[in-house]
């Protein structure tokens, strides 16, 4: 017989699976989206040396962006 237990506690949720915190989205700037078209070849090589480096096609657009020098803008 069940006697009505289903086997679950009622309890906290662990801190491993807590979101992030009110503080966390301050500290963060705000983001906008990039969208535009590479041709297929141009997207292989970007994404043949992503893997090749290690890294996120995002990243890798996000570092060639900082490396603008702020004086030729």
């Amino acid at each position: 017989m069940n006697n009505g237990k289903l086997g679950m506690k009622a309890g906290r949720p662990s801190a491993a699976k807590a979101g992030p915190t009110l503080a966390d989205l301050a500290d963060k700037a705000s983001t906008v989206r990039v969208n535009f078209d590479l041709d297929r070849a141009e997207h292989t090589k970007l994404k043949i040396y992503a893997a090749k480096t290690g890294h996120s096609i995002a990243d890798i657009l996000r570092d060639l962006v900082g490396s603008i020098d702020n004086k030729s803008i």
